[in-house]
């Protein structure tokens, strides 16, 4: 493809010097924000440049000129394991450099809000001194590695969480250029900043362009999808025989974003391709990441995901170049598909005498306010009983290796603090997840994580008059198309149109292995519970036994659906 056709982000990233640019001469310089086009390339080193778009009327109201820029900062931790200590210097950021606020993403990950451009290297430097990264949170590169986080002994676990590591060690970024951005002393005087070197030396896999779109990776197992495998790049699913991980079926093509002007776009789940053996899995995804890199569309970021190119060659011509990549063919998947999805929720014994505790937190967010001090509680309970801390997809924690008596100091930890128990809290909100949206994402176009809180209060009340509080279903809302919280295979899916309204889509499940469909558009948000609300008693009414929400809704489909709303 010639240079004059690639969209003006693969000219950044060539141009940049393996993810240079001049970020190193904008971090000198006493400003708020970075130019546009290094925007670009920070996003590979975990951060984005963000404003707070509730105070830009005030601003101007005062004369005030630009935008309040702050960053957005992401760590990559793969599986979502990490320490008491690692979280606590997290918290510790928040609270010096940050919003006060933490937030546990749906991809296993945290960030960090608020933080200035003054503090930007000191965070990302400090966060290195955990042992954490941001290197590959963000970015065209493959993104945070997700796996069951679950802390179970059997073999098995233990498995996936290792070739989680494997993975994103392997697919991370090379360019020196983090540490010398980031790590270095700027102030040593030392000149670090140089170029040469051949692609295939710096950047073995990605090359001067890395990819031309994220690209995302998901280990899952068949009786627990709690990864949503089918929403990834690359999802693999761990095929388990006798207690014995034989390998994975591999699928490719999944995502969930689009662009609302462009019909080209849609959402997508993974594609079954092949099976592997475990020893072989890294070279697999490899071979895939390459394929992406070669193959996909550099000239429109629109359909520059790895879905776009498996839709438009078919998935035997793209195994087909897989297997030329990889050097020899590929098994075709073994008939194992997901079954089950545990959310990890509440009391669990590990196997190994000890327990761990799911705490649901409510669309991930990590804060003291005066009805409850989460944060706090957090705190103490790392401070004094050192658990390990493991993020799950639905933007909860898991605190592990605790000891069978420490389970009454934990929930009394808890309740001090004013944060309800896990078991506390209803089922509907227990399965609901929202991204962040307004105010500060620059592609949000409403709230999301500020308002789904509330369409949560008044769904319980109408699914307690119907007798339906127990019924377990996903509501996943966004801000906009790009679907983080993964709308579009959800039970419910609330997709952010215009300032204030959604579109409502039904028809997905909690397995994760099917999409939804759109039910209404453009539903403001006080009437999105008064929409949903026929649609559930109509459920009620005609489910078969043992059907689901989303079952429910994809067997009637959208005429039937439709037909009973409006004369209800």
């Amino acid at each position: 493809m010639s240079e004059e056709k690639k969209s003006h982000v693969e000219t950044v990233k060539l141009e940049s010097n393996y993810l240079r640019g001049t970020l190193g001469e904008e971090l000198a310089v006493d400003t708020d924000s970075f130019t546009k086009d290094s925007t670009h390339v920070l996003k590979h080193y975990g951060t984005y440049q963000q404003d707070d778009r509730d105070t830009r009327a005030e601003r101007r109201a005062q004369g005030l000129t630009g935008k309040a820029y702050s960053f957005m900062v992401r760590t990559r931790i793969p599986g979502g394991k990490l320490t008491s200590r690692q979280l606590l210097a997290q918290l510790d950021l928040a609270d010096e450099l940050g919003n006060t606020t933490l937030r546990i993403t749906s991809r296993q990950g945290l960030q960090l809000h608020g933080i200035l451009k003054t503090n930007l290297r000191e965070t990302i430097r400090r966060i290195n001194e955990t042992q954490l990264s941001t290197l590959g949170a963000c970015g065209d590169v493959n993104r945070n590695v997700m796996c069951c986080p679950a802390p179970y002994t059997q073999p098995i676990y233990r498995q996936v969480q290792v070739l989680a590591d494997q993975l994103a060690d392997h697919l991370a970024p090379r360019t020196p250029a983090y540490h010398e951005l980031w790590l270095s002393d700027p102030d040593s005087g030392e000149k670090t900043l140089v170029g040469g070197g051949q692609p295939e030396e710096i950047e073995p896999i990605y090359g001067q362009h890395y990819l031309p779109r994220k690209f995302k990776i998901g280990i899952g197992f068949t009786f627990d999808n709690c990864v949503d495998i089918y929403t990834h790049d690359i999802g693999l699913l761990a095929v388990v025989r006798d207690d014995q991980l034989v390998g994975y079926n591999v699928l490719v093509g999944g995502g969930q974003g689009t662009t609302p002007a462009a019909a080209k776009t849609f959402p997508a789940l993974g594609q079954r391709m092949a099976f592997v053996a475990p020893d072989r899995v890294v070279d697999v995804a490899t071979a895939i990441v390459k394929v992406q890199r070669d193959f996909g569309n550099r000239e429109d970021r629109k359909v520059a995901r790895l879905k776009y190119l498996v839709h438009r060659w078919g998935l035997s011509r793209f195994k087909a170049k897989v297997e030329e990549y990889y050097g020899q063919p590929l098994a075709d998947p073994e008939p194992e598909d997901v079954t089950g999805h545990n959310d990890h929720i509440g009391w669990d014994q590990q196997g190994d005498g000890h327990w761990f505790y799911g705490l649901n937190i409510e669309n991930g967010r990590i804060l003291d306010r005066d009805s409850m001090q989460l944060k706090s509680a957090l705190r103490e309970i790392c401070t004094r009983l050192e658990p390990g801390i493991r993020l799950t997809a639905h933007q909860s924690l898991l605190l592990t290796d605790l000891q069978g008596e420490q389970r009454d100091e934990v929930e009394a930890i808890l309740r001090r603090h004013h944060v309800k128990l896990s078991d506390q809290y209803s089922t509907v909100r227990r399965w609901s997840m929202a991204c962040v949206a307004w105010p500060t994402c620059g592609l949000a176009i409403t709230d999301s994580e500020r308002v789904l809180p509330g369409v949560i209060d008044q769904l319980e009340l109408e699914l307690a008059k119907l007798g339906l509080e127990d019924e377990p279903f996903t509501v996943r809302m966004t801000g906009c198309p790009n679907g983080c919280a993964r709308p579009y295979n959800s039970d419910v899916g609330l997709v952010g149109k215009a300032r204030g309204r959604y579109t409502v889509f039904v028809g997905g499940r909690l397995l994760g292995n099917r999409l939804n469909f759109i039910y209404r558009e453009l539903v403001p948000l006080e009437e999105i519970v008064p929409t949903l609300v026929p649609l559930l008693t109509y459920f009620k009414q005609d489910r078969m036994a043992g059907e689901s929400f989303g079952d429910f809704c994809d067997r009637k489909g959208l005429e039937d659906l439709t037909a009973w709303a409006n004369q209800a």
